[in-house]
C-alpha cells in the first residue's frame, strides 16, 4: 500500500517508520527540511521500546513529489490542521482513504471539507511517549494503542482493513463505530492533563500527587464529560477523577505535549482541547469554568511568552499524546 504521513514530527515518525518497516510504500511530508533531510539521505532511526533499528521511507517538503496514494494519515497537530488539509486533495488517489489522526476536536468538520464521507476516517493515538532527539531520529516509549473511526459507518469494513495495516506493522490498533465516543473517551483525559501541566510545570505523576494540581485536573475532567452527555455522546465514564487518575497512574513521567510546546514558546493545541470542552459547553449550554478559565490563562501566556523556563526536560524525556 502506498501510504503518506502529512505531518512527520515525533508521531508521524513513529507511524511511517512502523507502516515501512512492514513493507508498505511509505512517504514522509513536512516542512521540517533538517528532518525530512536527514531520512531522505541515511533512513530513519528508531530507539525506544521497539529496540533500535532503521526504516527507509521516503522523505520530502514538496507535496509535489509524493503523488497519489492510497492512504494519507494526517499527523499534524490541531493548530496545522486546517492548511494540512488543503494539501489532501493533492495526495489521496482516485479511490485513497484518508486518516486524521489529532487531539481533541475538529478533525471531523475539517475532513468532510476535502474528502467524500466515506473516504474519510478519524483516530486517536495513545500511549506512544515520541520524541525528536536530533533529526533523522525519532525514539518512543510504545505503542500502545491506535483506534480509528469511519465518518460513515457503512464503511465501517473498509476501517477494519485500515486498522489490518497497521496491526500488520506492529500497533495494537481497532476500528470501531462510535468516532464521538472514541475521541471525548481521549478528549477528557487530555482536558484533565494538557492545561493543568501547562500551567503548573508538573508532569502527570506529579499532578496525581498534588491535591491542588490533581483538584484541577479532576474538574476539568468532570466537566468534559458532564459535556459530552449533553452533546449525546455514548460515554462509560461513571466516574470522571477515577478514569483520569487511572489514566495518568500509566504514564506518570509524561509531559503533555502542551506543556512542552509551553516551554519551547510554540503554540499550542489548547483551543482543540480545554478551549474546544469550553465552546461546546457554551453550545450545550452546560457550564465548563474551568476548563474556560485554564484555556484563557494559556491563550494569554502563548500571547506573552512566559516560559515555564524551570522545568528541565531531561534528554530523552517524552511527550504523551
Amino acid at each position: 500500500m502506498k501510504i503518506v504521513i502529512l505531518g512527520a514530527g515525533a508521531m508521524g515518525s513513529v507511524y511511517g517508520a512502523f507502516l515501512s518497516r512492514a513493507g508498505n510504500d511509505v512517504w514522509l511530508l513536512d516542512r521540517w527540511a533538517e528532518h525530512m533531510d536527514a531520512i531522505d539521505r541515511v533512513g530513519l532511526n528508531v530507539t525506544g521500546a521497539s529496540g533500535d533499528w532503521q526504516a527507509f521511507p521516503r522523505a520530502t517538503t514538496n507535496a509535489g513529489d509524493v503523488g497519489p496514494c492510497d492512504l494519507v494519515i494526517v499527523a499534524v497537530k490541531g493548530p496545522d490542521l486546517a492548511e494540512a488539509m488543503q494539501t489532501v486533495p493533492d495526495l489521496r488517489g482516485q479511490d485513497g482513504a484518508v486518516l486524521s489522526i489529532q487531539n481533541g476536536l475538529g478533525a471531523e468538520q475539517q475532513l468532510l471539507g476535502v474528502v467524500p464521507k466515506n473516504a474519510g476516517f478519524v483516530g486517536i493515538a495513545g500511549g506512544f511517549g515520541a520524541s525528536i532527539p536530533e533529526p533523522g531520529h525519532v525514539h518512543h516509549n510504545g505503542t500502545e494503542l491506535v483506534s480509528l473511526a469511519p465518518l460513515s459507518k457503512e464503511v465501517l469494513p473498509r476501517a477494519e482493513a485500515i486498522a489490518q495495516v497497521w496491526t500488520e506493522a506492529g500497533f495494537r490498533a481497532m476500528a470501531v463505530t462510535d468516532a464521538q465516543r472514541m475521541i471525548w473517551s481521549k478528549l477528557i483525559c487530555n482536558a484533565a492533563f494538557s492545561a493543568t501541566c501547562c500551567v503548573t510545570g508538573l508532569r502527570i505523576g506529579q499532578v496525581l500527587q498534588d491535591d491542588n494540581a490533581f483538584s484541577l485536573a479532576a474538574k476539568c475532567a468532570t466537566e468534559a464529560t458532564e459535556v459530552a452527555r449533553a452533546l449525546g455522546v455514548d460515554l462509560e465514564i461513571p466516574d470522571p477523577p477515577d478514569y483520569v487518575r487511572r489514566f495518568g497512574e500509566r504514564i506518570p513521567g509524561a509531559m503533555p505535549s502542551l506543556l512542552l510546546d509551553r516551554m519551547a514558546g510554540r503554540r499550542g493545541e489548547i483551543d482543540f482541547i480545554n478551549g474546544a470542552v469550553a465552546a461546546e459547553a457554551r453550545r450545550a449550554s452546560v457550564p465548563a469554568p474551568v476548563n474556560s478559565a485554564l484555556a484563557e490563562l494559556i491563550r494569554a501566556m502563548e500571547a506573552h511568552d512566559p516560559r515555564v523556563k524551570n522545568c528541565h526536560i531531561p534528554e530523552g524525556s517524552m511527550a504523551v499524546s
